[in-house]
């Protein structure tokens, strides 16, 4: 079987709807995850809107990337760029694809969008005025143990019952403990809810609740909780989780293995400190009279 990503594809007309369906589908047989093969989707079709009128080359790359330089933030470029060049890739127009920016790694994070320990207190306890007792359990499931938002699936009353919960995702597998504190809050809120097998967290339809929803739900409590909505979205929680787990022992190898994450370079973008602490940091340094 040839793969799409290296083999030459002669396309008339590369936006034709087929194609990005069938880009969808090789992102799939590469075991993508579906939040990425849906960013990738968005990607390509807004370049897709900028392309019309426009022959598709390496010129016309450049072009869109000279554009989303001046709109976005480098992360966020890179983004983009990582989504298109898997598309050109898939094309096999691999001479077509252009560099990602370069991103020198900051000492330190902006606090703006640091959530704080206490922050998060915030939207647990706002969660549990205003009644949503699955909400503020997820909350706390999410940030005690690290997980993705991708993962919350692999949180089911079998894992509960067993003290933790095995991740399959992305080819890699690997085992997160749940915190015998977490274990009893999730089995009084099993005990509450009639829940019996499979996933803890679902909607009313009983389908695992992912991450749109939870964005918006996260979203709306932002307000209650007097949070700066900036620092309220999911994956939040996994950095103050990080950077609490790093505080108690300082390993940043066992950090990774818990995160998951197979490159530390990884581990350390969650774990550097705000513009306030680097701060405190340098005082403390005692080098001016």
């Amino acid at each position: 079987m040839k793969n799409n990503t290296t083999e030459k594809r002669t396309v008339a007309n590369p936006w034709e709807e087929g194609q990005l369906e069938a880009f969808a589908d090789s992102l799939r047989q590469g075991e993508r995850s579906l939040s990425t093969r849906r960013q990738y989707g968005r990607e390509v079709r807004r370049f897709r809107e900028w392309m019309r009128g426009r022959a598709l080359d390496k010129e016309a790359v450049i072009s869109y990337k000279e554009i989303l330089e001046k709109t976005y933030r480098p992360a966020s470029v890179n983004t983009k760029l990582a989504a298109i060049n898997s598309f050109l890739a898939f094309l096999g127009r691999q001479e077509w694809k252009v560099k990602l920016l370069r991103i020198q790694r900051s000492a330190y994070c902006s606090g703006e969008r640091e959530l704080s320990r206490q922050e998060y207190q915030q939207l647990v306890m706002a969660a549990r005025r205003k009644g949503d007792e699955r909400l503020c359990v997820l909350l706390q499931t999410v940030c005690s143990t690290g997980i993705r938002i991708s993962e919350l699936s692999f949180i089911t009353v079998e894992a509960v019952t067993a003290g933790e919960a095995v991740v399959r995702l992305k080819g890699k597998s690997r085992t997160v403990l749940l915190p015998e504190k977490l274990r009893c809050l999730l089995r009084k809120y099993l005990r509450r809810t009639g829940i019996t097998h499979g996933a803890v967290f679902v909607t009313r339809s009983g389908a695992p609740m992912d991450r749109s929803n939870i964005w918006k739900q996260m979203k709306a409590l932002g307000e209650a909780a007097a949070v700066p909505e900036q620092k309220v979205f999911p994956h939040n929680l996994r950095h103050l989780f990080a950077r609490c787990f790093y505080e108690v022992g300082k390993d940043i190898a066992k950090l990774a293995d818990v995160l998951g994450h197979s490159s530390i370079n990884t581990t350390r973008l969650y774990i550097i400190s705000s513009g306030q602490e680097h701060r405190r940091q340098l005082e403390r340094l005692g080098l001016l009279a």
